[in-house]
């Protein structure tokens, strides 16, 4: 019995890899291929907490205009919520979470590719990916 499983196996791995197979050597599929997004809200917690430490370059624990990318100056105003003139951690956390509740569609506490090109069409803000976070690691953090 186990040996027939194993060979029942085998036939459909055989089955899937060969459609695979024709798909990966396609150069042309390989060059399109954009790998799906997934990003749980828990995962992406830790990505605005990465974020506001790198944003912040002189390490004092706010954020100020001249620390903000510039895609992002202009919403200064609305993410600084007490008005005193910079950010806080709690009003950067506050304010990336909100973004991405926006984006979770069907509010199951993750972000999907589907969900991120909805919000894209719907010209609302993206979530930040690696590739725009400032690389300050030559930086030491305190």
């Amino acid at each position: 019995m186990r040996w027939q499983m194993m060979v029942a196996g085998a036939v459909l791995l055989a089955a899937c890899s060969k459609e695979n197979a024709e798909d990966a050597a396609d150069p042309a599929v390989l060059a399109n291929y954009v790998p799906p997004f997934v990003m749980s809200r828990l995962d992406y917690g830790g990505v605005v907490e990465r974020r506001f430490r790198r944003l912040d370059v002189n390490h004092d624990d706010h954020l100020t205009p001249n620390e903000l990318p510039k895609r992002l100056s202009d919403r200064f105003a609305e993410i600084d919520r007490d008005k005193d003139g910079r950010i806080s951690n709690d009003e950067w956390s506050s304010w990336m979470l909100a973004r991405f509740d926006q984006q979770d569609a069907n509010h199951d506490g993750t972000v999907t590719s589907d969900e991120r090109e909805r919000a894209r069409e719907q010209k609302e803000m993206d979530l930040p990916t690696p590739a725009e976070e400032p690389d300050n690691s030559a930086t030491p953090v305190g």
